[in-house]
């Protein structure tokens, strides 16, 4: 009974209790596995009509658990591909991490440790970032990207969230309803259906699913 739509260039937000079904979205748009029943167009094609690796090309994912290797935030940012200095460079300005890399003694070539040893939350998710956006995707999957960091960590990882996602389609699974109030359409799911969607300034007013939600998690208006 789903029946969504994720407007192109726009920022569009799924919210919901743990068990809601948000994540099961997240793993059909990234075809971990297919749909039975219905079709999941992607400008008007099915998504089983794309060849799968062309298609992941077009996709950038950030998680709330971002993996960093245990090598220079270079390497970081261009894992998996090879790219020219300008375009990391680039990837890290539009993810709001450049002016921290560049006050770096080494800058682009400091080696950050296992695990990203020698980086707070918010400076590895925002490499995570960068390393989503040095390949142009045309969709950007942002999975509770934010739900692990500290208040002042989520604020500026929200700043480069913010930036990038003007001229990037951006779908957004929201644990923290603090970082989504400013997206186009916010989904409300409940027991794998949607139940509401609208603005946050009009799902509150509705006083309904989103309401509860927002008023729960200890948010203020």
């Amino acid at each position: 009974g789903i029946n969504l739509v994720i407007y192109k260039n726009r920022v569009t937000a799924l919210v919901g209790h743990s068990g809601s079904g948000k994540s099961t979205i997240v793993s059909l748009l990234l075809r971990y596995y297919d749909v039975t029943k219905g079709r999941i167009l992607i400008n008007g094609v099915n998504l089983q009509d794309y060849d799968h690796p062309t298609f992941l090309e077009m996709v950038g994912y950030v998680s709330q658990d971002t993996f960093i290797y245990n090598t220079s935030i270079k390497d970081n940012i261009a894992f998996g591909g090879e790219y020219t200095d300008e375009q990391i460079i680039e990837a890290a300005r539009k993810a709001n991490i450049h002016t921290f890399i560049a006050a770096l003694p080494k800058g682009y070539d400091t080696i950050v440790g296992d695990q990203g040893l020698k980086l707070s939350g918010g400076e590895k998710q925002r490499i995570a970032i960068a390393r989503a956006l040095v390949r142009e995707p045309e969709i950007l999957i942002l999975d509770e990207a934010t739900s692990n960091l500290d208040n002042e960590s989520e604020a500026i990882v929200q700043d480069s969230i913010n930036r990038v996602s003007e001229t990037i389609t951006t779908f957004i699974i929201a644990h923290r309803l603090s970082t989504i109030k400013k997206a186009d359409t916010i989904y409300v799911m409940s027991r794998g259906r949607i139940v509401e969607s609208g603005s946050h300034d009009e799902l509150m007013r509705k006083r309904g699913n989103y309401y509860e939600l927002y008023e729960s998690s200890g948010q203020t208006k």
